[in-house]
């Protein structure tokens, strides 16, 4: 015989009437009319991001996993964006983290895009790069 819980009939025990017709998570999914999302679906958005993130081209991602691009892009536009976005961070601050070790070029190039620096050149003979910050 089954054990009592805290005082209540167990489940098995119930009349049919009083047991619940479905599985729990089948159950809550129609009582909060929440479509249930299935782990694989996860587990694929995921890996759409984290293969965005790595910088693969949206081709080289649906074969990857199996689908068309035009499918890829249809139902997996939000985490293609996310994980260019996520790439683009992880390159700044590698960027930053280089320039700041005293790589030139790279202090340069940073100076361009984030202050607005820009190079002129004066002919004087030589050549010369003078970087200015530009008025907006």
């Amino acid at each position: 015989m089954a054990k009592k819980l805290n005082g209540s009939t167990p489940l098995a025990n119930r009349p049919s009437t009083l047991r619940p017709r479905c599985s729990g998570t089948t159950a809550l999914t129609k009582l909060s009319g929440r479509k249930k999302v299935e782990p694989r679906e996860i587990s694929t958005e995921k890996q759409v991001e984290n293969l965005a993130s790595f910088g693969l081209t949206n081709k080289e991602i649906a074969e990857a996993l199996g689908y068309d691009e035009n499918t890829l892009k249809r139902h997996f536009e939000i985490f293609l964006v996310k994980g260019r976005v996520n790439l683009r961070e992880k390159l700044k601050r590698k960027q930053i983290a280089v320039a700041l070790t005293g790589n030139v070029s790279m202090l340069i190039w940073l100076g361009k895009q984030y202050l607005d620096q820009t190079e002129t050149s004066r002919d004087l003979g030589d050549v010369k790069i003078v970087l200015e910050k530009k008025e907006i």
